[in-house]
């Protein structure tokens, strides 16, 4: 069969040399009968009309009234780098999820090895400052980690807010963390904590509370947590001694802990208009008197303290107030 060295190009896009050979004939020709084709490329009739049925589906020729005609080179090859593009699309998707697998996988592995063999990798932690120095370097070492942390008591929340939340918002802008956080209506009550607080969540974090806390502890991502050395002890005690734990067993425990109190917790919001309104009435003010003080109708003063009964649970207007109290809002 004749070829020429125009044909490569296509030969490496798919087209064997047969099928290249009959395409590049009928470019010279331009317009040919079945025979004429054949005659040129010195093939037989049947196997040149099979080669041409080949050209026709991948759009290199068109068929009209027994004559075939070349269409532009661009067609064919544009389509057949459109489905090499879309192969390699699957194949990356495709890896992608494998390698995703891989991770999942392997925490099972870990969890699985860990359990038979009894090994546990503890590192030991004292002082705050390499405690949270420790999180904020495990964070960095990889992918954007999902940290959630308890915080069992006031002292603890304040030292946290007064040395370590600057650190904290840093790794979270950064895109090394995400988290959550839950701390003992207690803390509530101190200013340091509630400017955190309010920093955190403009971060991205969000903070609940609870009565209270039954201990210090964190989990970072899937295989690493800290525990302190007497469970439901305050750390600052303890000089915070700890131990960081990398084990995928034990983190899930401690997560499954941490989505246990996060469902009774309650979110650290504090809706502006709702706690004008309750500071106002906590004075003795009425509706009316309230809406005269702020500019505002009394619909939109009774509108804001539906608001406020709802954010805190409560049933009344007097319930709200003393949850709002106990929050440290007013």
């Amino acid at each position: 069969m004749n070829t020429t060295r125009n044909a490569d190009p296509l030969q490496a896009l798919g087209l064997g040399e047969a099928e290249t050979a009959v395409y590049t004939t009928v470019l010279r020709l331009h317009r040919a009968t079945l025979d004429e084709i054949a005659q040129a490329v010195e093939e037989p009739v049947d196997r040149v009309a099979a080669l041409l049925s080949t050209l026709i589906r991948l759009g290199a020729v068109d068929e009209t009234s027994g004559e075939y005609l070349a269409r532009h080179p661009a067609a064919p090859v544009g389509r057949m780098v459109a489905e090499r593009l879309a192969l390699l699309a699957l194949q990356s998707r495709q890896i992608d999820e494998m390698l995703a697998a891989v991770g999942d996988l392997a925490h099972h592995y870990d969890s699985g090895r860990d359990y038979r063999t009894g090994e546990l990798r503890v590192r030991s932690v004292t002082g705050a400052d390499d405690l949270y120095e420790a999180v904020i370097l495990l964070a960095g070492r990889a992918a954007r980690k999902d940290l959630v942390a308890a915080l069992p008591d006031r002292r603890t929340a304040a030292d946290f807010c007064d040395k370590h939340a600057d650190m904290w918002i840093r790794a979270i802008k950064e895109g090394n963390l995400t988290s959550r956080l839950i701390v003992p209506v207690s803390a509530l009550g101190a200013p340091a904590f509630r400017e955190a607080a309010g920093l955190l969540n403009r971060a991205g974090t969000e903070v609940r509370s609870l009565d209270q806390v039954p201990s210090w502890f964190f989990a970072l991502g899937d295989d690493a947590a800290g525990l302190p050395v007497q469970w439901g002890a305050s750390p600052p005690e303890h000089a915070y001694n700890c131990s960081l734990v990398q084990s995928p067993v034990i983190v899930a425990a401690l997560r499954a802990l941490f989505t246990e109190l996060w469902g009774r917790a309650v979110p650290v919001t504090r809706p502006g208009g709702a706690i004008q309104v309750l500071r106002l009435a906590a004075q003795g003010l009425s509706d009316e008197t309230i809406a005269r003080h702020l500019g505002l109708s009394v619909r939109t003063v009774r509108a804001r303290f539906a608001e406020a009964i709802a954010e805190l649970g409560a049933n009344s207007r007097f319930q709200a107030g003393v949850e709002a109290s106990r929050r440290a809002w007013l």
